[in-house]
């Protein structure tokens, strides 16, 4: 093996035939320590280069770095720059780059150990030791190191609970935590096809004759869902003291009126209708509102919706039909039978 260079980098090779068996060990000093790497396989010549330039890049960050306050363990972003380089550069142009330039974390010069844990002994020994690479890590995991910083924020502090959490949908599913954007851009072209990659369901709904209007633009499946979590039912956003997102457009049924028509306020909106979208009117979840009045206003025992007035002869067309006279059905100002 050559004798180490004047700038702390030696490289040596072994061939035992050309081309068909080369071993390369690089070695440097970084503060003191010694680096040292061994490969051996059917290595090329570009790989080789290849290696004898990270190498040379390592001596090269090594007089910064050995100036650096850095606490016990960490080897620094530079050091991780060395072999990461593109997701290094792509990470400062992350809303995560906050971490490397502003004071208020205190992680300047040590972002990606922020996350990964600190990497000097796997910047020395060229191997996964002591840090996290979260690829072969469980969801909670996952989750669990997002959280230590984003889990008091208001957005985020329902995920523990959330139907993503309970399916082992993690963070990174999601969200991109390397790569440039403006925000942390999800893993698709908007939001909206992302859910749908996975909730097909809730896809084939939005297909249907009456729906609201996802394709158009006109509503975001974040605007009614909060994707980090929050209580049921389906993680539904809350607005105005704690009620569902559906009176935040729908407010003319917000009330609170004198005559109060008790499902719609205990009971969610899908209960009658199809939020996403239905075959029927109005997005009804029954294709003839009598038969889903009749769930509840009914002579059995186990409902409290009171049966009809004797008078009201459901073989007629006329009592098939109950909004046209209950025309307030969720609430009324005046009238007790929502009639007016």
């Amino acid at each position: 093996m050559a004798e180490p260079a004047t700038h702390h980098v030696s490289i040596g090779t072994a061939t035992k035939l050309p081309g068909i068996d080369v071993s390369i060990c690089v070695a440097t000093r970084r503060s003191g320590v010694q680096l040292r790497a061994c490969y051996s396989n059917m290595f090329s010549l570009r790989r080789i280069l290849r290696w004898t330039l990270s190498s040379l890049l390592l001596a090269a960050f090594a007089m910064p770095l050995a100036s650096q306050d850095l606490p016990a363990g960490y080897a620094g972003s530079e050091m991780c720059q060395v072999c990461h380089e593109d997701t290094f550069l792509g990470f400062q142009k992350n809303p995560h780059a906050l971490l490397e330039k502003s004071e208020r974390w205190k992680k300047q010069g040590i972002a990606c150990e922020s996350c990964h844990q600190p990497a000097q002994a796997h910047a020395e020994s060229m191997e996964v030791v002591g840090i996290v690479t979260f690829r072969a890590e469980t969801p909670r995991r996952i989750d669990q190191a997002c959280l230590e910083c984003h889990g008091t924020t208001e957005t985020h502090k329902g995920r523990s609970f959330s139907s993503h959490s309970r399916n082992s949908v993690s963070c990174v599913s999601c969200h991109r935590i390397h790569q440039e954007g403006g925000d942390l851009v999800p893993r698709g072209a908007s939001a909206d096809e992302l859910c749908s990659s996975c909730h097909l369901d809730v896809r084939a709904a939005f297909n249907r004759p009456f729906r609201h209007k996802l394709q158009e633009g006109a509503i975001s499946c974040v605007d009614c869902h909060n994707p980090h979590g929050d209580p049921p039912p389906a993680m539904m956003t809350r607005v105005s003291a704690n009620e569902l997102v559906c009176l935040k457009c729908h407010a003319d049924k917000r009330g609170p009126f004198p005559f109060e028509h008790a499902p719609v306020k205990l009971e969610p909106c899908s209960t009658c209708h199809e939020p996403h979208g239905s075959s029927n009117p109005r997005m009804m979840a029954r294709h003839d509102v009598t038969r889903l009045c009749l769930e509840c206003h009914t002579t059995s025992l186990l409902n409290l919706g009171g049966s009809p007035p004797a008078f009201h002869d459901l073989r007629s067309a006329r009592f098939q039909n109950c909004t046209i006279c209950h025309s307030k059905i969720h609430g009324s100002f005046v009238s007790k039978d929502f009639l007016r």
